[in-house]
């Protein structure tokens, strides 16, 4: 089995199917919306959505990790319009994927970190972080994003098979 090649085929289904979600949310929503007090907003979801594609799969696959000064301000992602988020989206996910295709064996191996302040909180391969970090915390939160989005009685589309809109009643 080539891994390689199944990871760029993951990845590619991962994004057509994030991508068909967030082209299905309306124009006009409400970004402030939470589902419970301790979720993200939902425009704030979404940007993470979209960063965990783009600038997450691409630290993890081009640099040897994220260490942040003392006096960071992370400045979060929140997307002005529909079309912006799905415009940066597109961008950075050709850009992972250019990144993922380059990948060699020795380069999944070797070591990936983010941390600040002294702390170090990933500390593992390349692939388990592009596998866990990426791959999987993209579905996770996409997943979110979907209740997040039914909750407010929009249209979800087929995520592993039809959705429930879209069966025959």
């Amino acid at each position: 089995m080539d891994i390689q090649a199944e990871l760029i085929a993951e990845f590619d289904r991962e994004i057509a199917t994030t991508r068909k979600l967030l082209a299905a949310i309306p124009e006009e929503h409400d970004g402030s919306f939470k589902p419970h007090p301790k979720s993200m907003a939902m425009a704030r979801l979404v940007g993470h959505v979209v960063e965990t594609a783009g600038e997450w799969a691409i630290s993890t696959l081009t640099t040897d990790g994220l260490i942040f000064p003392p006096d960071h301000k992370f400045e979060p992602y929140i997307p002005a319009s529909k079309t912006a988020l799905l415009e940066r989206f597109d961008a950075d996910c050709a850009k992972a994927r250019e990144a993922l295709v380059a990948m060699t064996p020795e380069k999944w191996d070797s070591n990936w970190k983010m941390g600040a302040n002294g702390q170090i909180w990933i500390s593992d391969t390349k692939y388990r972080v592009f596998r866990t970090w990426v791959l999987n915390h993209l579905i996770h939160h996409r997943a979110q994003l979907g209740v997040t989005m039914r909750l407010q009685d929009f249209r979800i589309p087929g995520t592993y098979g039809p959705s429930a809109d879209e069966m025959p009643s």
